[in-house]
C-alpha cells in the first residue's frame, strides 16, 4: 500500500483508478501502445472517480497504455467528479458521463472516449487517433 501511495504521489496522480494494471499485456496491445507513444505532442484530460465502477473497470488499463507507451505525467491531467459528476472543468468540456478522456493537440481536441462506448478506452482513442493522424 506505501508503494502505491508513493507511485500516486511521484506521477502527480489523484485517481486511484490511474493505477496501471499489472497485469495488462503491453505486447498483446503493440499497435494500441504504437499509436501513443508515436503521438507524443498530445495531452491526456481525464475525468473520473474512485466511488465509479466504469472507472474502475476502464481506467486502469487505460493508465497501463499510457505507462506503456512512456507518455510523461505532465501530459497527463485527471479530474475527481463527484456523484452528480460535477468537477474541474466538466462544464467546459461537456462531461456527462465518467470515464470520459480528451485527447488535445495545442488545447484542440482531437479524440474523445466516454464510458459507453463499445471497445476499452485506449484501443478505442488509438484507433481515433490513428485516423485523424493518417487524414492529416
Amino acid at each position: 500500500m506505501v508503494v502505491i501511495s508513493i507511485r500516486h504521489e511521484r506521477r502527480g496522480m489523484s485517481l486511484e483508478t490511474m493505477e496501471p494494471t499489472p497485469t495488462w499485456d503491453a505486447e498483446a496491445h503493440a499497435e494500441t501502445v504504437d499509436v501513443l507513444e508515436q503521438l507524443d505532442d498530445l495531452t491526456f484530460k481525464i475525468w473520473g472517480a474512485d466511488w465509479c465502477k466504469d472507472c474502475r473497470a476502464e481506467l486502469p488499463d487505460f493508465a497501463a497504455a499510457l505507462d506503456a507507451a512512456g507518455v510523461d505525467e505532465d501530459r497527463i491531467e485527471q479530474y475527481e467528479v463527484d456523484r452528480d459528476k460535477n468537477g474541474p472543468l466538466t462544464e467546459e468540456y461537456e462531461v456527462e458521463l465518467i470515464a470520459t478522456i480528451v485527447v488535445e493537440r495545442d488545447g484542440g481536441e482531437i479524440a474523445r472516449f466516454e464510458e459507453e462506448e463499445p471497445v476499452p478506452a485506449a484501443i478505442y482513442l488509438a484507433d481515433q487517433l490513428r485516423e485523424s493522424e493518417l487524414a492529416h
